[in-house]
């Protein structure tokens, strides 16, 4: 179904990179092809959920973005002991509650907005004076329900879609000093592709576990962009399908 192998990354020896929901998943992948690739990384973990193993090079942050005392430490930490800050990862993420729009009490709308969208702008103003001083980037995870209605997903389609929009008017008000994207992720054997399997709704639900994507595909192209070549890229919008990644892919012919 989907014809796609992990990019290669280049040296990222010297460039200090911080990836929030790097406990899991794609998140986890992309710290361990982080540090495998010379960087220096701040893993962000939300308290209480389990992790993954990560390279014992990786520095562990208990870190909630939606917790502005949590944002603020991670902060305060990463200019102490780097005192630079080039890339900027937004991964955490959250696709709760699924189920149909007419069912769902508006208030359960929060905490997906709370992640998804105030919690990629908090980490972006926090991150700013250190992203700035580096003339750094921003990547952030995305999905193509940003743009595509999915029956159960009034919440993930709504929130990436205000996820998507916010990257733009980062790359427009934070630029030419800061660089912002948006990475679009397709279906990923993690543990959040599991909920939605389970859930059973939309074409995706359906997909074979064996058809996904490996989570070292959309982590290396994550990681790519935490390269300084990611600088020169001038489109906004960002897929992991496009060209400009899968022309790097090793792709069978």
């Amino acid at each position: 179904m989907f014809n796609l192998a992990p990019v290669p990354v280049p040296d990222l020896t010297g460039r200090t990179v911080l990836v929030t929901g790097a406990g899991k998943g794609i998140g986890a992948e992309l710290v361990r092809i982080l540090v495998a690739n010379g960087a220096r990384v701040y893993a962000g973990v939300f308290s209480g959920e389990s992790v993954e193993a990560l390279p014992e090079a990786a520095t562990v942050l208990a870190l909630d973005v939606t917790k502005q005392a949590d944002v603020d430490a991670a902060m305060t930490r990463i200019a102490t002991e780097s005192g630079r800050l080039d890339v900027l990862v937004n991964n955490a993420g959250m696709i709760t509650p699924i189920g149909p729009l007419a069912e769902l009490a508006s208030d359960a709308l929060a905490p997906a907005f709370g992640v998804n969208v105030i919690g990629v702008h908090r980490m972006a103003i926090a991150a700013l004076p250190l992203l700035r001083a580096s003339k750094g980037v921003i990547v952030n995870a995305g999905t193509g329900a940003a743009t595509t209605p999915m029956e159960g997903w009034t919440v993930y389609c709504a929130t990436k879609a205000a996820m998507r929009m916010l990257t733009q008017m980062m790359a427009m008000e934070l630029a030419p000093d800061v660089k912002t994207f948006f990475v679009g992720i397709p279906p990923t054997d993690t543990a959040m592709q599991g909920a939605i399997r389970d859930a059973g709704f939309n074409p995706i639900s359906k997909i074979p576990q064996e058809k996904l994507v490996r989570p070292a595909v959309p982590a290396s192209v994550m990681a790519w962009m935490c390269g300084p070549q990611a600088r020169a890229v001038e489109e906004v919008l960002l897929d992991v399908r496009q060209e400009i990644f899968t022309n790097l892919m090793d792709l069978p012919a």
